[in-house]
């Protein structure tokens, strides 16, 4: 690779600023991306700028000059001048005297210029332009790059437009750029090549040009990115499995009817854990969609095998509660069922491991103690993890090590979006919960913005407590913590307490012992609390039936899935139920367009979307940053959904018709060699 010094005109210092941009070859310049163009196809009079598009690029005349100066007693130039079509304007040159030698009476110019408008009622009802400070006198047409769109990039201190075109300019003239795809795709889906597309993309003929030489230069950036994934992924052979008789067993217990999606789910798993290939899986579903019921029928069919199941949970708090159902459901079945945690210490902690290690044990739930050093299966088929972005990628590998290449079942009640899905979980397969259970109420959302409203909205809530019902009042804080102007659980839950004087209620946030949040949970889900204070500690895995309003104060401070995961925890049942989102104060755009979009939808898809196109994907692998975007040029994976379906179907087709097509037809390793 040619260093970025190569550029005529680029030495050390200059190389030093285009690696603050990433630019350090030839071939990262022709890889940086413009962040726009500046379309001066045509010329644009005065009088033709618009708000949209402010900038004038036209011949102008001098009319006249003069000089003045401020209270600091520099100098300001000001020249009146008119373009072709006879519309005057003021040029104010701040600091730039200099400008006296050409911007006299008679002279002509073409302009390049950000145009305002000034209303002066003296000046006889007519429109007053002025220039920007900022503007580029060029002699001639050409100059001017009237005809022409340029490129607009990044910046950085040091580096100038000028300065990255030619950059641009002298790295697509040096490079061979060689194509990346096979011949056929071009053809297929009419791309452009390679080397006409870095081109066009840098220095488009019209904006059409560019968006085209994008979209081409994205396939082949999404086709290095899937093409890898998708061949390692081993082929499975689909047929139906039937259920054991512990499955039916289980199923035939239930007081309902399992949804269509929560059957197929259940298909697509057994005929995973059947195939002989241990199986990658993604449960997603919505929060109430019934996950953990089909991931109790994927572990029964895994145990009838003979096999272990390891069930991991991000909390304690969580991880209880699952193994508490579990017991309700499986125990009746001779399922044998254990519980650990970090606070499972001394002789039982050693008799469990050991129970565990003999085989005694078919279905262990836990929490990350579950892939500590001293815990062994004796054959471990099935690890499933819930909420599987809460936990980094080292951590869900620990656990699957602890078999022999176990089938791995991932849950999240957080939908992937599908581009996302499409792309950097292109090596799982995925099961979709959509449908939820019969007989659930969408639940309506209100917003509160003024003080005012908060009393009705508290109203409201003391009406449900008439009726029976319960709530839960979120804060982002568990105390005042020196910031007076936020709302703490400590604080607001003696204000409650005043508010409700008769209503039975409970404080819960993370500092409390684990013990002591289970008696909470356990007294509200028995109504012996109507109502929880709480941090966002009740973000997942409290089903309460008959909790029907969720009020989250401070919004504005949470995310969109975290909004959407607190409002899950009531509508559990066929209640109708409400979800305040209290933010009072200024609000940022984003914020208010969050509420905005809690407001008009339930579907945890459509969120899980527009969060995408808010805040982007992420950090997918690691599961600890939940913000931030993929490193990819040329592509968005917000906003390219469909290019994404097609280089998915295209990585896919060749995979099938034959694996070494790729090989075969062309497919250097790299899409870019310098010429020799």
């Amino acid at each position: 690779m040619e260093s970025i010094r190569s550029v005529p005109g680029v030495g050390s210092k200059m190389a030093e600023r285009f690696a603050i941009l990433g630019i350090r070859t030839l071939e990262d310049m022709i890889s940086f991306m413009p962040r726009s163009y500046d379309d001066r196809t045509q010329e644009r009079m005065i009088a033709d700028t618009t708000e949209e598009n402010p900038t004038a690029i036209c011949r102008i005349y001098v009319k006249k000059t003069s000089s003045f100066y401020n209270k600091k007693h520099e100098k300001t130039l000001k020249a009146t001048v008119v373009d072709d079509e006879g519309t005057e304007m003021d040029l104010l040159c701040f600091n730039r005297s200099f400008l006296e030698n050409s911007l006299y009476p008679g002279s002509s110019w073409y302009i390049i210029a950000q145009i305002m408008i000034k209303d002066d009622p003296t000046f006889f009802g007519r429109k007053r332009y002025r220039s920007s400070a900022s503007f580029e006198l060029k002699k001639t047409k050409s100059e001017a790059g009237i005809g022409t769109i340029l490129p607009i990039y990044p910046l950085t201190e040091g580096l100038t437009e000028k300065i990255m075109r030619q950059a641009a300019e002298y790295a697509l003239r040096t490079l061979d750029i060689m194509d990346s795809l096979p011949f056929s795709i071009y053809e297929r889906y009419h791309l452009l090549h390679e080397k006409e597309a870095y081109n066009l993309l840098h220095f488009p003929k019209s904006l059409k040009d560019a968006e085209r030489a994008r979209k081409s230069l994205a396939f082949s950036e999404l086709f290095s990115l899937l093409f890898p994934l998708l061949r390692g992924k081993p082929e499975r052979k689909s047929g139906s499995v039937p259920m054991t008789e512990s499955e039916k067993a289980l199923i035939s217990s239930l007081p309902f009817s399992l949804t269509e999606d929560q059957l197929k789910a259940a298909e697509e798993i057994r005929e995973d854990l059947s195939s002989g290939t241990p199986m990658n899986r993604l449960l997603q579903g919505d929060v109430g969609s019934g996950k953990t019921l089909v991931a109790w029928i994927s572990a029964l069919h895994a145990i009838e095998k003979g096999g272990q199941v390891a069930f991991m949970a991000p909390t304690e708090l969580l991880a209880k509660q699952h193994a508490d159902g579990a017991s309700d459901l499986l125990s009746k079945l001779g399922i044998r069922i254990a519980f650990l945690s970090g606070n499972v210490k001394g002789q039982p902690r050693r008799l469990l491991l050991q129970s565990l290690k003999n085989g005694d044990i078919d279905l262990i739930i836990g929490t990350h103690a579950l892939f500590s050093e001293d815990v062994e299966f004796r054959n471990l088929t099935l690890a499933i993890i819930d909420e599987q972005h809460r936990f980094g990628i080292r951590q869900r590998e620990a656990l699957a090590e602890k078999g022999h290449k176990p089938s791995v079942l991932y849950m999240t009640a957080t939908p992937i979006p599908r581009s996302l899905a499409l792309t950097m979980l292109a090596d799982y397969d995925i099961s979709t919960l959509k449908t939820m259970p019969s007989g659930r109420i969408p639940i309506k959302t209100h917003t509160v913005f003024q003080e005012s409203t908060r009393k009705a909205m508290y109203e409201t809530i003391g009406v449900e407590f008439q009726r029976g019902h319960q709530a839960y009042f979120v804060y982002p804080r568990i105390d005042d913590e020196g910031e007076g102007n936020l709302l703490d659980v400590t604080t607001m839950y003696s204000k409650l307490k005043e508010i409700y004087p008769e209503v039975p209620s409970a404080l819960i946030h993370s500092k409390l012992p684990e013990e002591e949040k289970m008696q909470i949970l356990n007294d509200f889900r028995n109504k012996k609390i109507m109502y929880l204070v709480a941090t966002s500690v009740v973000e997942v895995g409290i089903d309460v039936p008959d909790a029907t309003c969720m009020v989250i104060e401070h919004a504005e401070r949470f995310g969109l899935a975290a909004l959407h995961q607190l409002r899950g925890r009531v509508g559990r049942s066929s209640l109708p139920s409400y979800c305040f989102l209290v933010a009072i104060g200024n609000l940022t755009e984003d914020a208010r367009q969050r509420l905005k979009i809690m407001k008009e939808t339930n579907d945890g898809f459509l969120i899980a979307d527009k969060d995408l196109e808010i805040r982007g994907p992420g950090d997918i692998g690691d599961g600890e940053r939940q913000s931030g975007f993929i490193a990819l040029k040329f592509s968005s994976i917000a906003t390219d959904l469909r290019l994404v379906e097609a280089v998915r179907a295209e990585c896919e087709r060749i995979l099938k018709e034959d694996r070494g097509l790729l090989k075969a037809e062309n497919a250097p390793l790299r899409n870019i060699s310098q010429k020799r």
